[in-house]
């Protein structure tokens, strides 16, 4: 069992390209942390500095409280589990799993005691001696992690094992990780692209970009408090509501050509906000923080915004309305980058215009339809809001 500890770690290349830097980050015994960030954000080069398959340029890296910033691969006592199964096809289930052992000249007995113990938690034992092209994708994924188990390493490192998997595999085997790295208790360091991964795997959730951590925590933290613009645009689906907004006298904020009434409990929490009076600030508001005004009783006056619906998608349990509203879409450059990793930038979040596109996320009993207008809700308690030019989240 180990922790792993990376203080001020960063890698630049002899290009002189930063590809992490400084990155401060903890990963507790038996804690699953996950890194999420577009292409390019430093999330892989991170893992493989772990790994030791990459070079530290400079700041210090720990393992269970030892620097091993020099020490080789082979000598860090870590597993890793890749996007290719890396299998080899001639050997049964049985034979891969208990490769590592073999190498290692582990006596007979030992190898086949972890080999069923290491099936049995992976759900395999039927498929021991079956060969890597009988199995489904799922399957071999799970062989390859059992290799990585036999090993008993102090570290599991995973760089995108899902990635290769069909939509209903993924889900399937996202639960599968979850419950084995639960059962086996090690220090997880987990790389990803896919943010719903991210914040149904994670016990915490490292959001990086342009090589920068750009916030840690717990996935609920992330998505209700974000502290910048790209993290709230990136965390969540359907992406978080972002607007240009301007803060009024007293209780107020304008969106658009229309206002809403900030309450007591909003200004408690973020004090800042009344040093931004007559400022532009990003308001942002999440999908499901809009209601369908026509099945809600007596809303509070300041409480709602008028929008043309666009768009119904019925999903059964919910209905998502996107909106065309009289507001201007966030400028920043930060909430863009988000979009266009996430394939957004086609459906409003691109900057300008006096219109811009949202989604809500109402009851399916709402009747809107596409050409009415609609009037929603707004759950005002839980807006979030950034500073116009920094991006930073307002609290304080």
């Amino acid at each position: 069992m180990a922790t792993i500890n990376l203080d001020k770690v960063s890698k630049v290349y002899p290009n002189g390209l930063p590809a992490v830097s400084d990155l401060d980050l903890d990963v507790a015994e038996g804690e699953l942390m996950v890194l999420v960030g577009p292409s390019g954000s430093g999330k892989t080069t991170a893992l493989r500095m772990v790994a030791g398959l990459e070079d530290i340029t400079s700041g210090t890296l720990r393992m269970g409280g030892k620097v091993v910033n020099d020490l080789p691969p082979k000598d860090r006592n870590v597993a890793m589990v890749f996007q290719s199964y890396a299998l080899y096809p001639h050997m049964t289930v049985a034979e891969n799993i208990g490769f590592s052992l073999r190498l290692r000249k582990r006596p007979k007995q030992e190898i086949n005691a972890k080999v069923r113990e290491a099936a049995q938690l992976l759900g395999l034992t039927d498929y021991l001696s079956s060969k890597p092209g009988q199995l489904s994708g799922g399957q071999r994924q799970r062989v390859a992690m059992g290799r990585a188990i036999v090993r008993e390493p102090a570290v599991f490192l995973m760089d995108e094992p899902l990635s290769n998997l069909d939509a209903k595999m993924r889900v399937q085997m996202r639960a599968e990780i979850s419950r084995i790295q639960r059962r086996v208790g090690v220090a997880t360091l987990y790389v990803t692209h896919d943010q719903t991964e991210a914040m149904t795997l994670g016990d915490r959730v490292a959001v990086l970009h342009l090589g920068r951590l750009q916030q840690c925590g717990p996935p609920q933290e992330l998505y209700e408090h974000p502290d910048n613009l790209f993290v709230a645009a990136f965390i969540g689906s359907p992406a978080m509501n972002l607007y240009e907004a301007v803060v009024s006298d007293g209780n107020q904020v304008k969106v658009g050509s229309q206002s809403l009434t900030l309450p007591p409990e909003l200004l408690e929490a973020r004090p800042g906000l009344r040093g931004y009076k007559d400022r532009k600030v990003v308001i942002g508001i999440r999908p499901e923080n809009l209601a369908d005004a026509a099945l809600e009783s007596a809303p509070q006056p300041g409480s709602t915004l008028v929008a043309d619906v666009e768009l119904i998608e019925a999903l059964g349990n919910e209905l998502q309305v996107h909106f065309l509203m009289d507001a201007t879409r966030a400028r920043s450059e930060e909430a863009q980058a988000a979009a266009e990793t996430r394939g957004l930038e086609g459906i409003g979040l691109q900057a300008g215009g006096t219109r811009s596109e949202g989604v809500a996320r109402v009851s399916p009993r709402s009747e809107l339809r596409a050409g009415s207008r609609a009037t929603f809700v707004v759950d005002t308690v839980r807006l979030n809001f950034f500073d116009y030019e920094s991006g930073a989240a307002i609290w304080n």
